[in-house]
């Protein structure tokens, strides 16, 4: 399927968030986290160790946290992110100029169906409103050949937290939990923690394979 035969009509919601990301409120997140690539290149060794990717997409990207360690890894025309802040794109393309920055909301991506060996998120899910979460989560799936890969606050419960002042901006659930039940195509091969003073921020993290 290509990506302009697929329409998704976006919520009020999705398009309020989208909108708070794409302006200063996105540019002071990117420049509050210009530090979190810190400490995150053992979790990408490890992880992407044997899994022989040679594209990776990473979506809501930001300024390049977790692509800096991946485009060690594998060779950086293979590397892909998308995010809707022009500010943190463009502090990607100067730091990472052979990696593939692209302007792109979640919940509608410009790439052909399995172009990509993994796709994944850190931080992004639990930004997602209800009523575009499913829509994000598809076209992840949609995108990926291979690997699904979510880092994401957990709640066996859905529970909104509060977030720097607005509503309906942060989200726990079971992001693995949701992907078992919508996508019966991808088989959990391996979860974990990763700890607030490990370069990450009390995340669990979901690795799902293609059945």
């Amino acid at each position: 399927m290509a990506a302009g035969d697929r329409q998704h009509s976006a919520g009020p919601e999705a398009r309020r968030l989208e909108a708070l990301w794409q302006g200063s409120f996105g540019d002071e997140y990117t420049e509050r986290n210009a530090q979190a690539a810190e400490g995150r290149r053992v979790f990408w060794t490890t992880i992407l160790d044997g899994l022989g990717v040679e594209r990776i997409l990473e979506v809501g990207c930001n300024l390049g946290a977790n692509l800096r360690w991946i485009s060690e890894i594998v060779p950086q025309r293979g590397v892909f992110g998308v995010d809707v802040n022009e500010h943190a794109l463009s502090r990607l393309r100067t730091a990472l100029p052979g990696v593939n920055a692209v302007w792109s909301v979640a919940r509608e991506l410009p790439f052909r169906e399995r172009y990509f060996d993994l796709v994944f998120t850190t931080g992004v899910l639990i930004h997602q409103p209800d009523e575009a979460l499913g829509d994000v989560m598809s076209e992840i799936v949609r995108c990926s050949r291979r690997y699904v890969l979510a880092g994401e606050y957990f709640s066996s419960a859905a529970v909104e937290v509060p977030y720097r002042g607005e509503e309906g901006a942060l989200f726990k659930r079971d992001y693995g939990g949701i992907y078992r039940r919508r996508f019966p195509e991808l088989q959990l091969v391996r979860e974990g923690f990763l700890p607030r003073g490990s370069g990450w921020d009390d995340v669990t993290y979901w690795l799902f394979e293609r059945r």
